[in-house]
């Protein structure tokens, strides 16, 4: 895969990729919107747990598959407070590394549960 930035538009405004490019004949996994619920089905407490069990849960998603955070090629964040977003930052940087996947985030009303604060969901491919 490639992650690029092309010349002459502005650089990206946080840790992400303007473009993904992903070759022919690659291996897609398209991972539902995970949100910070823990095995037991209990929600987690604050933003940066609810962040960590979301990541948790997404690591989990690709190693099922025999993928992992740098075959990520999209990401879709949805917070519902901007407020949240250093902490969910950090959290989100914790997985990725120095790895850059294109990237959109939204900020949202609210999401399935009342006291879900964040959800992301994940595009990953593999050249196997």
């Amino acid at each position: 895969m490639t992650f690029s930035n092309p010349e002459g538009m502005a650089p990206p405004l946080a840790h992400y990729s303007h473009v993904a490019e992903v070759p022919a004949g690659a291996r897609w996994l398209v991972i539902s919107g995970q949100v910070g619920v823990r095995p037991d089905g209990s929600i987690a407490e604050g933003i940066t747990e609810q962040s960590e069990w979301t990541w948790r849960n997404l690591v989990t998603c690709l190693q099922a598959a025999g993928m992992g955070v740098t075959d990520i090629v999209k990401i879709g964040h949805f917070l519902v407070h901007p407020a949240d977003f250093p902490a969910y930052a950090e959290v989100r940087s914790g997985y990725l590394g120095a790895h850059k996947p294109a990237s959109t985030l939204l900020y949202v009303q609210g999401l399935v549960k009342p006291e879900l604060r964040v959800e992301v969901e994940v595009t990953a491919a593999r050249l196997d």
